[in-house]
């Protein structure tokens, strides 16, 4: 916006320093940053308004069309582009042949062999969660038989 660099700024303070003062010079720093804040604010909302009333009016369109006419091969390739790469998808779909019944009773026996094997850690992991709350249950258990005594314990000591 203002091209003003460290030399600039260093000499704008000094002047403001000079001419305002060392004991008003924080208080019109304050006042300096809200305008230029309610500034960037008014700028943003006037941008905003613009850009919606640019929206609303159909400019958008009108710019998409102004844009793909002055680059009318970008737009074409754009297209090509599209139905390659729907072609290549579609022939390489096509390109994959079925596994013989052999590889397919291999690759069938893989997946249930993978798929009992996730069934088993599932079930571990079930185990090992079941046997940590039993754990954490008899040791409530044990904490809480040791609370009586301790308080009787505590008791007799007083009496």
């Amino acid at each position: 916006m203002f091209d003003l660099g460290w030399s600039e700024l260093l000499l704008i303070g000094i002047v403001a320093l000079i001419v305002v003062g060392p004991k008003d010079l924080p208080g019109m720093f304050q006042a300096v940053g809200r305008f230029v804040g309610k500034a960037k604010g008014m700028a943003r909302e006037f941008s905003r308004a613009m850009n919606d009333a640019a929206d609303q009016s159909g400019m958008s369109d009108i710019q998409k069309t102004f844009k793909s006419a002055a680059d009318p091969m970008k737009t074409a390739m754009n297209e090509v582009k599209k139905t390659t790469e729907g072609v290549a998808r579609d022939l390489d779909r096509a390109a994959r042949p079925p596994l013989d019944p052999e590889r397919q009773a291999a690759a069938d026996k893989i997946r249930e062999k993978s798929a009992e094997m996730a069934n088993a850690r599932l079930a571990a992991e079930a185990e090992a969660k079941k046997a940590a709350e039993a754990e954490a249950e008899s040791a409530k258990a044990a904490d809480a038989a040791k609370a009586p005594k301790a308080a009787a314990t505590g008791a007799e000591d007083k009496s």
